[in-house]
């Protein structure tokens, strides 16, 4: 039998995913390869084979995750978040967290380091969805999810925070927040929460001088240009010296000593200066399909573990995207959040890629494809034996009584 043809949405994802993976690869080696020859690191190639070597393992992650049984996933979330939650808290342990420019989130040893954080937020959205899909009358009412769902999340957005990394805990919140309106949460109930969340990310902000500085180079720049404000400047002189067409590709000045991790945080720059305005709009339109995709995804799909699933995986893409997009056109402040599958990145590429998993998983019906060794027979045919079945066998028993009638006379 011929393999069947996946659903169009399923389709989308994986061709956005792969441009995305494709178009990473180019800009990642275009922003990091100027500099590192000029520091002696190399000939220029080490971010690009170590995006390339991350990548593969990354759709080895989702190939594999999109042909699991979506009841398996559903099954092992528990221990996933709490294997997340203890990396979250080995990262703080003295000896075992490894520390990078003052912030401590990555465990590991040498090159072979991972980020528990970002394990953190797939695993959470899988256990709100498991948990809604449970009992799904919980959602109705912020008082019912504060246990199951609210205290979790906040839980790993303390321990996050504490590392610091205000980024990926405003991911997590938006991509709770999602799930919850989804599941039926009441607008007015999640906009008490949501403000007594801004509070405590404002007096988060301000207790630090450094993100006080932050906060404050935020709102003007330009008038911090040489110091805090160093970084969003040279971004957006960046974006604004690329114009519509931009000044082509492999061109750009800032990447070279200006704009700081321009291969990480802050692609978004490169690809301005280097594509201009068309390439950005080029990059919003693959996670447009994304988002078109996934949420269609949510729409099809059976159950709402499946539903949620989807939409909440398309949620943490989205969010994280349009957080890093917000932060370089300054509309929000910085927070180094990475690019989705664009930016340079070891546990923030496999995990984006085994979350495509989920989400493909789901856009192809929610298990793996069905090998049948024995081609099935249709409907009609199996009623045909069965009709079959049924009338011969009154005559073959009426054929058997009279052989032995037959045979008991002649005796």
């Amino acid at each position: 039998m011929g393999r069947q043809q996946q659903p169009l949405e399923h389709r989308l994802l994986l061709t956005a995913t792969f441009c995305l993976l494709a178009g990473g690869a180019v800009m990642v080696y275009s922003a990091s390869s100027a500099r590192t020859l000029l520091q002696g690191q190399g000939d220029g190639t080490m971010y690009l084979v170590k995006y390339v070597g991350y990548g593969f393992f990354g759709l080895i992650a989702m190939y594999t995750i999109s042909r699991l049984r979506l009841e398996l996933i559903r099954r092992y979330t528990s221990l996933l978040l709490m294997a997340a939650f203890a990396m979250l808290v080995m990262v703080k342990i003295p000896g075992l967290g490894v520390e990078v420019n003052g912030a401590t989130r990555w465990l590991g040893f040498g090159p072979l380091q991972f980020q528990p954080s970002e394990i953190v937020k797939l695993a959470l959205v899988l256990h709100v969805a498991a948990v809604i899909a449970e009992r799904p009358k919980i959602a109705r009412n912020i008082r019912t999810v504060v246990g199951p769902v609210i205290a979790v999340g906040g839980g790993a957005v303390l321990l996050i925070a504490a590392q610091p990394d205000l980024g990926t805990c405003l991911v997590i919140c938006f991509t709770m927040a999602v799930l919850l309106v989804i599941a039926g949460l009441p607008l007015r109930q999640l906009g008490l929460v949501a403000g007594i969340g801004a509070v405590l990310v404002m007096l988060f902000a301000l207790f630090e001088p450094y993100r006080r500085a932050r906060l404050v180079s935020f709102l003007d720049p330009w008038a911090h240009a040489t110091t805090d404000g160093f970084q969003s400047t040279q971004g957006q002189i960046a974006i604004g010296s690329g114009g519509l067409f931009g000044n082509g590709l492999g061109q750009s000045i800032q990447k070279i000593f200006y704009v700081p991790e321009a291969h990480t945080d802050f692609i978004l720059t490169i690809i301005g200066e280097e594509l201009g305005l068309i390439g950005i709009v080029g990059l919003l339109s693959l996670y447009g399909i994304i988002a078109y995709a996934g949420l269609q995804t949510a729409k099809k799909a059976k159950g709402i573990y499946a539903t949620l699933v989807a939409a909440g995986v398309t949620s943490l893409i989205l969010c994280q995207a349009l957080l890093n997009v917000y932060a370089i056109l300054g509309l929000a402040p910085l927070t180094g959040v990475p690019l989705p599958f664009i930016s340079s990145g070891s546990t923030s590429l496999i995990v984006l890629m085994a979350s495509m998993g989920v989400l493909l998983n789901v856009a192809s019906g929610g298990h793996a494809h069905r090998l049948n060794s024995v081609p099935q027979r249709s409907k009609d045919a199996r009623d045909r034996a069965a009709k079959d079945r049924h009338s011969g066998g009154g005559d073959s028993r009426a054929r058997s009584a009279g052989d032995s009638r037959r045979r008991r006379a002649a005796g």
